[in-house]
């Protein structure tokens, strides 16, 4: 693939994923990065999450996963989140891109071609 015919932007998002630990969030970038349902997955230590759950409001030390890929393939990052997640409900939201650097946008689109 060429920088002139990679996909547009668009065609891609990014998926947000906490994490209530460390171990969870290596194992869900290695397994999304291996199944090639994710290009990228970035971890970020420790973020400090503050929601409602159970009818309380909770404060927590989570770890966030930041994982790049096709907007194609959301559905099936989702559900494989969702079989290895501790939690409940975990939070799994994508963002579109609406802009990107073309020799990145190659890469993403490269590393996450269908079988």
């Amino acid at each position: 693939m060429t920088l002139e015919d990679s996909d547009p932007p668009s065609d891609f998002v990014v998926v947000f994923i906490t994490t209530p630990t460390a171990e969870v969030a290596k194992t869900l970038a290695q397994t999304l990065v291996a199944e090639r349902l994710a290009a990228c997955v970035t971890m970020l230590p420790q973020v400090q999450s503050v929601y409602w759950w159970d009818g309380k409001i909770c404060d927590d030390q989570e770890f966030l996963c930041v994982a790049k890929t096709r907007a194609t393939s959301f559905a099936v990052l989702r559900d494989r989140v969702l079989s290895i997640h501790p939690y409940q409900v975990p939070e799994i939201i994508a963002v579109p891109l609406a802009a990107g650097h073309a020799p990145y946008l190659a890469w993403l689109a490269k590393e996450t071609e269908p079988a």
